[in-house]
């Protein structure tokens, strides 16, 4: 039984004495325990963390089905690199060390000197940690406009194509490396005739990478980057990180010029080269018939995809992502 006292304001029971005002605050308090989910994490939190996991479970579950289709060119693509690392240590057999060429580069900026010389690679290291990353972004975010399987079969392919001109000009044309270890003189300018094609082959990593020579015409380093960039135009989302990216992409230049690491021409053509590789694979992707199918709430669909529909016009990947069953309903 409840009595009612007013006096001072306060309800009380009369059996047990206690302001219903405390049971109020009893009541906030065990609402607070009931809003606390798995591990003492708060219901919001847990319900986020179970929105991404599902997320990632059918982002993984279409990326999948995509690598399937496309394995090949993928794997064909990354082990290209390796050929292309051999190729640049046959060029390292080849080079003759000998005096500068004129370089206009050379002349306007200030020489960093090999205590310098890492900023170039520290940049680049930058640069491609970030494309990586941004690629695999679909995983986590909302705003997808590719495809991460399709967007490194597009980027392979470019690097293959660039790296295959690269190799057939520096293989037919050698030219005295301007890097301070390729100086007449260095015990790292030259290597001795290799016993054996094992020697040629055991690329001797990462140290004949850094220190290889007479792989010049055109920069491997800006083969890569300007390839990144390009994809970032097309696919990216932030004018801005477009616009840095550009800068970043002078900055490179310049940096791998003041590290004399190349000459000017090899950045020079390393630019409108992978301009027009990116180019001419873009055309060739959609003349294959590969539909955009990425549709984007702020602009049209961008990243190809080979469409493979359905009765009602959907690709089972398309279904997947939107979280549409075969049988039409839609998984929740």
């Amino acid at each position: 039984m409840l009595s009612t006292n007013w006096a001072g304001g306060t309800r009380r029971d009369s059996n047990h004495r206690r302001p219903v005002l405390g049971l109020a605050v009893e009541e906030v308090g065990a609402g607070r325990e009931d809003d606390m989910g798995v591990m003492g994490l708060p219901t919001w939190l847990t319900r986020e963390i179970s929105k991404l996991w599902k997320r990632g479970v059918i982002e993984l579950t279409v990326e999948w089905a995509l690598l399937l289709e496309n394995w090949k060119l993928i794997l064909g693509g990354l082990l290209f690199q390796y050929v292309h690392g051999v190729g640049a240590r046959i060029a390292h057999y080849l080079h003759h060390p000998g005096p500068l060429l004129h370089d206009v580069g050379f002349e306007l900026l200030p020489e960093l000197g090999k205590k310098n010389a890492h900023i170039s690679e520290s940049l680049f290291t930058f640069v491609f940690v970030s494309f990586v990353l941004w690629t695999f972004h679909p995983f986590v975010f909302y705003n997808k406009r590719f495809y991460t399987a399709l967007l490194w079969l597009r980027v392979l392919i470019c690097l293959v194509i660039c790296q295959s001109l690269r190799m057939s000009s520096f293989m037919v044309t050698q030219l005295p490396g301007p890097n301070y270890h390729c100086h007449a003189g260095q015990p790292t300018a030259t290597l001795p005739p290799p016993k054996s094609i094992k020697e040629v082959l055991l690329l001797n990593f990462p140290y004949g990478v850094i220190y290889g020579c007479g792989d010049l015409i055109f920069s491997s380093h800006m083969t890569f980057a300007l390839t990144f960039f390009h994809a970032y135009l097309k696919y990216g989302t932030r004018q801005w990180i477009k616009f840095v990216a550009f800068l970043v992409m002078v900055a490179l230049s310049l940096l791998i010029v003041a590290s004399h690491k190349h000459y000017s021409v090899d950045i020079v053509v390393a630019w409108f080269t992978v301009y027009f590789v990116f180019f001419f694979v873009d055309r060739k992707f959609a003349d294959a018939g590969i539909g955009e199918r990425v549709p984007t709430s702020n602009g049209p669909p961008l990243l190809p995809m080979i469409a493979r529909t359905g009765k009602d016009g959907r690709s089972k990947e398309e279904k997947l992502l939107n979280g549409i069953a075969e049988n039409g309903s839609v998984e929740l």
